[in-house]
């Protein structure tokens, strides 16, 4: 049983060593235990520091590509080494190392596909608490999953999960990974971990709103794109609903005003209907195509 845990990284020369010195040398039930790191464009010493601390495999990448692309080369990378489990830590040293035995643990025990590690959020300020459980609640929905801690990036997957991962943002691969295997079927399970203090503020993004933002409109993407016959048809009846309350208005009114806001919503309820009849055929499209991926990574 191979794990390999990747580290992605972008100017962690400051915490970087002490991550990678934190990271479990044995596990039981692991035969090897490798290192990743993925720099995204470091500028820093970050990648002689993996160097000098013994990490195995360095991807270096020289152009910032964002937290999301950088998660999905790292996962191509460990399943082209043989990752029997993958582990995902960040290279800030917010996670405890030690911590990953416990990550593994469901999946050796065949309990689990992919495994998070839920936070003690009692330690995060006010707004960070609201958001991590509007966010978690909000993805635990969309994935018919138990999430505890959506946004946690400490996570384990099996081989077989990790084949079958796909991101289709650039923002972060946290809440997008959860729904798309919650909806293949893959069994997710949480595990209590702990949180070192935090010695920088995160670089995804530089205020709560825009963090609120950016999940906002990643999660509305995941419903389009996971959900699409769903989504499209609870908007398409909606607009059908408010047109059909317009018109009734005009006929007691025979407002114009009324007659073209009704015309309007019924015309927006008719493109949803036709998005919804694509949507389902694109969706069918992107299933096959994903079948395809996963049978060209399992013959590598």
């Amino acid at each position: 049983m191979k794990l390999i845990i990747q580290i992605p990284c972008y100017n962690e020369e400051e915490n970087l060593a002490k991550t990678i010195n934190n990271l479990p040398k044995k596990i039981k039930g692991i035969d090897e235990i490798e290192y990743l790191l993925i720099s995204d464009g470091s500028t820093d010493k970050s990648v002689e520091i993996a160097k000098k601390n013994g990490v195995h495999h360095i991807l270096d990448f020289k152009v910032n590509r964002g937290l999301a692309k950088t998660f999905m080369s790292g996962i191509k990378e460990a399943l082209s080494l043989g990752a029997d489990i993958i582990v995902n830590i960040d290279g800030d040293n917010q996670y405890c190392g030690a911590d990953i035995a416990k990550l593994v643990k469901p999946i050796l025990d065949n309990k689990a596909d992919m495994v998070i590690g839920e936070r003690q959020i009692e330690k995060f300020s006010f707004i960070k608490r609201v958001l991590q459980r509007l966010g978690s609640f909000v993805v635990r929905k969309i994935s018919h999953t138990d999430v505890k801690d959506a946004p946690s990036g400490f996570r384990a997957y099996t081989r077989e999960c990790a084949m079958k991962l796909n991101i289709y943002n650039n923002f972060t691969y946290t809440l997008e990974t959860i729904v798309q295997m919650g909806r293949c079927n893959q069994r997710i399970e949480n595990v209590k971990i702990r949180s070192n203090i935090t010695t920088r503020k995160s670089r995804l993004f530089k205020n709560s709103l825009e963090y609120i933002l950016k999940s906002m409109i990643n999660v509305l993407k995941a419903f389009f794109i996971y959900m699409p016959m769903k989504t499209f048809f609870t908007l398409g009846t909606i607009f059908f609903i408010i047109s059909a309350i317009i018109g009734i208005i005009y006929l007691f009114t025979q407002s114009m005003c009324a007659m073209i806001w009704c015309a309007v919503m019924f015309l927006i309820s008719v493109i949803s209907y036709l998005f919804m009849i694509n949507s389902n055929i694109l969706y069918a499209n992107r299933v096959l195509l994903e079948d395809i991926q996963y049978n060209n990574r399992r013959n590598v």
